[in-house]
């Protein structure tokens, strides 16, 4: 039987045992979707009134029999989503661990738990400053010809894209860093593209926003280069 070794605790783990470790980490993580996802459910309509929150004065209609029933179903599965994958990742972590060395759980570890903060503080990032700024323009822009009275489920789907786009937007950095200590790029090359990077983030920012306004477009692309120089910034003091 083929053996792997564990770097800390000094012991060979054969395949078979690896695999069943996978499997329990998995059935508990699992679990805790199924514990925060039923949290969200029993919890639904304060977390619909959240979501409804920064389009204030908007009449929300159900265009179809049971539509708001498929919604919420929707918002408490990606809601479990979110909430529980701070669980996964230390999961994953604790998976990982005995095979690594030192080294190397010194930048993937950290690397891990900065990827998932980053994840939430683009949702956070999103909700706050870039849902409000397009659904203002949205609202305002032929409200003296239209009345905005707009479905439940297309608002929700439109606050997903924006917040889930927004979080792995949040993610430049973590890929800066990799790319840097994997020797693909060093800090010094990617702050020659810089010009690159501002038109490319104006592109994404174009594509990204369900919402055709320069402010919020503005918004996301400034984000995309502040993140890109941050990454920079946190390559040169890793000397990378």
């Amino acid at each position: 039987m083929k053996n792997i070794y564990s770097n800390n605790d000094q012991n060979y783990m054969s395949i078979i045992e690896h695999l069943e470790e996978l499997r329990q980490r998995l059935f508990i993580v699992l679990i805790i979707f199924l514990v925060t996802t039923t949290i969200c459910v029993i919890n639904i309509k304060t977390i619909s009134f959240m979501l409804e929150q920064p389009a204030l004065g908007i009449k929300f209609l159900q265009l179809a029999p049971g539509e708001y029933i498929f919604v919420s179903m929707k918002i408490a599965i990606y809601t479990g989503i979110i909430f529980s994958s701070p669980f996964a990742v230390y999961q994953i972590i604790l998976f990982i661990l005995p095979g690594l060395t030192s080294k190397e759980a010194l930048y993937i570890i950290p690397t891990l738990i900065i990827s998932i903060l980053l994840f939430f503080a683009g949702i956070i990032f999103s909700y706050k400053i870039l849902i409000p700024a397009a659904l203002s323009f949205l609202i305002t822009y032929g409200s003296e010809i239209v009345e905005p009275i707009w479905s439940f489920e297309e608002y929700f789907n439109f606050i997903l894209l924006l917040s889930f786009s927004t979080g792995i937007i949040f993610q430049i950095p973590i890929i800066q860093v990799l790319l840097g200590l994997f020797n693909v790029l060093s800090s010094n090359q990617m702050l020659q593209y810089w010009k690159y990077i501002i038109f490319i983030s104006t592109i994404i920012g174009a594509i990204l926003t369900p919402s055709t306004d320069p402010i919020t477009q503005l918004f996301m692309s400034s984000a995309i280069s502040i993140l890109y120089i941050t990454g920079i910034l946190i390559l040169k003091t890793l000397k990378k």
